[in-house]
């Protein structure tokens, strides 16, 4: 990598000039000193309600068929990768996440042939990859989830209302009973879930810990229905610490250590672009 820019803009998060000023404040020095250099995006902003709309690409598909479905934005030189949809019933969608197993595999090349790949986050996907295509996956909306229930639920409200801090050994140990209760758990999360405020009632739970118990039943119930139907992780794929919470509850259930990937947006970004010919030596 030769340089990098961040800001805190999504979505949902833009600056007063939309998309346009997003892009122009992050990329104008780099093309203000290549003028005719091609970029290349993904996730949202190439949604429906996003800057342009990429078209969801059906598995089974891997970087060719990505690359080949790029939309544009011929303004600005920017190619936005499309997502997938699979062919389950109900069926599914991703978004980026795409781009980061094209990455994880560019930088892991044991995962192509038959692996399967989790990436943990507000939409937490599990896939299936076979021969470096996407064959299967499955979204689990444990962040989401867990956001919700502990902005908008009773369940939040003791580690709002408690009068300490937890200390990282008792936050780890909440977190590691809510995964096994929940892994355990012949009819899922559902019944399960108040007991983040009744353990609490009962003096059986730290009222600062609740959320880390919280967080461990989401979290173990995903991994309860993920092991079920894809069998062990190969990679763990994003954010380092939200990966390794992960391992933790891998860990917690005797499943093996997982290797954590790190960098496989950019990392896929480069390889769906060197696959549309955007890469030249120029």
């Amino acid at each position: 990598m030769l340089d990098a820019h961040a800001e805190p803009w999504g979505i949902m998060r833009l600056p007063a000039s939309g998309f346009v000023g997003a892009f122009d404040g992050v990329a104008a020095a780099w093309r203000a000193t290549h003028p005719h250099a091609q970029a290349i995006a993904c996730g949202m902003v190439g949604s429906a309600q996003g800057w342009v709309r990429a078209a969801y690409v059906p598995c089974p598909a891997g970087v060719d068929a990505l690359a080949e479905r790029l939309a544009a934005v011929p303004e600005r030189g920017l190619h936005v990768v499309p997502g997938l949809t699979s062919a389950a019933d109900p069926p599914d969608v991703m978004r980026g996440e795409e781009t980061q197993i094209v990455g994880a595999l560019a930088l892991r090349p044991a995962l192509s042939a038959a692996s399967c790949v989790v990436l943990p986050g507000t939409h937490s996907k599990w896939a299936r990859v076979v021969e470096s295509n996407v064959v299967d996956f499955a979204t689990f909306m444990t962040g989401e989830l867990f956001a919700v229930l502990r902005d908008h639920s009773l369940l939040g409200r003791p580690a709002r209302d408690a009068a300490t801090t937890v200390d990282t050994a008792t936050a780890d140990d909440a977190f590691a009973r809510g995964v096994r209760l929940a892994f355990d758990a012949a009819h899922g999360v559902a019944p399960l879930l108040f007991s983040a405020r009744t353990a609490v009632l009962a003096e059986r739970l730290d009222p600062a810990a609740s959320l880390h118990y919280l967080s461990g039943l989401l979290v173990g119930d995903e991994l309860r229905v993920g092991l079920a139907r894809y069998g062990a992780p190969d990679a763990l794929v994003g954010d380092p610490a939200l990966c390794e919470r992960y391992a933790t509850a891998l860990r917690t259930v005797d499943r093996p250590s997982v290797p954590v990937l790190d960098g496989a947006a950019p990392a896929g970004l480069w390889r769906v672009a060197e696959c549309a010919g955007l890469v030249t030596d120029a």
